[in-house]
């Protein structure tokens, strides 16, 4: 919690990938992605958020997953987060099979095309 505070969301996931899978790991997977979206960190939020939909089917992953990736997203229109981040995010919400998810990734995609972001 104290890294996701501190706008140092890429130690906390760290952390998390260190520890072995276990009742606390999935416990602090919760943590990284709720904080880090409370935060705006939404890169590591979408990254914790889809390890949880992988691990537990509950549809609210799904709906912070979402969240998140369009906060990313919005940050990168608004020129707050790296273009490059545009890629990871799309492959993040490919790994879930929501009808949603195309609608999304084709704004997404679009937008990447009109700005030339490869």
């Amino acid at each position: 919690r104290c890294f996701i505070m501190n706008s140092k969301a890429r130690l906390a996931w760290e952390l998390y990938l260190k520890m072995e899978t276990s009742g606390e790991s999935f416990s602090l997977l919760q943590l990284i992605a709720n904080d880090c979206y409370k935060m705006g960190q939404f890169y590591y939020a979408a990254k914790a958020f889809d390890m949880l939909e992988r691990l537990d089917p509950n549809p609210e992953y799904w709906e912070g997953k979402r969240g998140a990736a369009i906060g990313l997203f919005q940050m990168i229109i608004a020129g707050r987060e790296d273009r490059q981040a545009l890629a990871d995010i799309i492959q993040i919400l490919r790994n879930t099979s929501n009808p949603q998810v195309e609608h999304i990734v084709k704004v997404m995609k679009k937008w990447a095309k009109d700005n030339r972001v490869p």
